[in-house]
């Protein structure tokens, strides 16, 4: 462990790296219409660009973090920067769209790792109170960073271009030489099932893909049922032959674990898709990117609070019941969302936006808390990467929602259509809720 003094500038700057890899998708969904302006693409074609993105942030977040354990941190971070780095680059130079499709997946590739290996950093370096104080700094380092995105976005578009604003997350591999020395080199040698990861991945992919191909023709559905049909039974039988593998079965057969973060996944699918509605309603009514920035403003305020009001909340109402109120309002967002959508309304737009990003400041710490008060310390690191791959993978699954279902019944009726998954969530926490005023300690950490 190292001495204290330091645990500021490093929880800082770690922060700062975290929310740039966050403008990869925050800044860029401001400028989407003039993508699909400057690409000639519909609505749904140019979702790709989000869902292919948070897909591959949910896939490969669970890789780094198997990866770090093999080979220590500073390695697959460096890799990781420098695949974000590479992706931001190359999007923003990508002569067409099927160029500018793959830099976002290895853009995607490499911010996954950011989340997961900075928390790495600060657990490993620091203990005790310094330690939680530190991963606080974190958090609120880089939902500030990230909050600002649409709006930096929108500055950066009226200055320049859409490019320079998929530029913009390579700033992070200028902080890596800075922390080069606060990251441990050294792994525990613990194995790495890279079948698995490989068929999750797949299975995923395969989802997502069958979600977004009514705006994509048959061969794209055709693709996605053969991923999602194969891969189901795959992972399966993988389980069965590695039980401690990809997917840990302990991790599994625990219900608290299932249900939480299968709830909390409708959240960022929420979040996911007035990324991509927003922008394009209000594109559509004549405002510019930087306009959309400023129009973001108050949810950017309500991303820097949400996580120092979320703690307070959580501690009072318990992980299942914070999840549930969550679900509820991304539920909520996304039903005022369909009305601005429907009328046009910049005001409904933004307090959709708002009320979303309240739902996912408090979602994702009740997910963490209840997953990591349900399981034994010996999986819980585990536990808490698979269900954020499931959270994640709720992003690409509410782009895929809008940009798919949003090409045949519109906009407003797609997100009408996706309001109903935060719901079923909520509703499948009902036993927890129960099971907490039982025992208000058995589900907490």
């Amino acid at each position: 462990m190292s001495p204290p003094t330091d645990a500021g500038r490093i929880a800082g700057l770690v922060g700062t790296l975290f929310g740039l890899a966050g403008m990869g998708s925050a800044a860029v969904a401001v400028t989407l219409p003039a993508i699909a302006a400057d690409l000639g693409l519909t609505t749904g074609g140019v979702s790709w660009v989000i869902s292919l993105y948070a897909l591959m942030l949910a896939v490969a977040t669970a890789v780094y973090g198997r990866v770090a354990d093999l080979a220590g941190i500073r390695l697959p971070l460096v890799v990781g920067v420098a695949l974000m780095t590479a992706g931001a680059v190359l999007g923003g130079l990508a002569p067409s769209y099927p160029v500018l499709l793959g830099a976002r997946v290895l853009q995607g590739l490499g911010a996954a790792a950011v989340p997961v290996l900075g928390m790495a950093i600060v657990s490993a370096r620091y203990e005790g109170a310094v330690r939680t104080a530190a991963l606080g700094k974190v958090a609120g380092t880089a939902a500030a960073v990230s909050a600002l995105g649409p709006l930096v976005g929108g500055l950066v578009a009226d200055v320049a271009s859409w490019r320079a604003v998929v530029v913009l997350p390579a700033l992070g591999l200028l902080l890596v030489p800075v922390l080069w020395r606060a990251v441990p080199a050294v792994g525990t040698g613990a194995r790495l099932d890279v079948l698995g990861a490989v068929l999750v991945a797949g299975t995923a992919a395969g989802l997502v893909l069958l979600v977004q191909s009514p705006a994509s023709g048959v061969v794209i559905a055709a693709v996605g049922a053969a991923l999602l049909g194969l891969g189901i039974p795959a992972v399966a039988a993988q389980v069965r032959r590695r039980p401690e593998g990809f997917l840990p079965t302990a991790v599994l057969r625990e219900p608290v674990v299932v249900r939480s973060a299968l709830a909390a996944s409708a959240v960022p699918a929420a979040w996911f898709a007035l990324l991509i509605a927003v922008p394009a309603v209000l594109a559509g009514e004549g405002w510019t990117p930087l306009h959309i920035g400023l129009a973001l403003v108050p949810s950017a305020v309500t991303g820097f609070l949400a996580p120092r009001l979320a703690g307070p909340l959580l501690a009072r109402l318990g992980p299942a019941r914070s999840l549930a109120i969550s679900g509820v309002t991304a539920t909520v967002a996304l039903l005022v969302a369909a009305l601005g959508a429907t009328a046009g309304s910049a005001p409904g737009l933004v307090t959709a936006v708002v009320l979303v990003t309240v739902a996912f400041g408090l979602g994702q710490p009740a997910l963490m808390a209840a997953v990591g008060g349900a399981v034994p310390s010996e999986v819980r690191g585990v536990a808490l990467g698979i269900a954020t791959l499931v959270f994640l993978v709720g992003g690409g699954v509410g782009s895929a929602v809008v940009g798919g279902a949003g090409e045949v019944l519109g906009l407003d009726r797609s997100l009408l259509l996706l309001a109903l998954l935060p719901l079923i969530g909520a509703l499948g926490l009902v036993r927890g809720i129960r099971a907490e005023r039982r025992d208000p300690g058995a589900l907490t950490p």
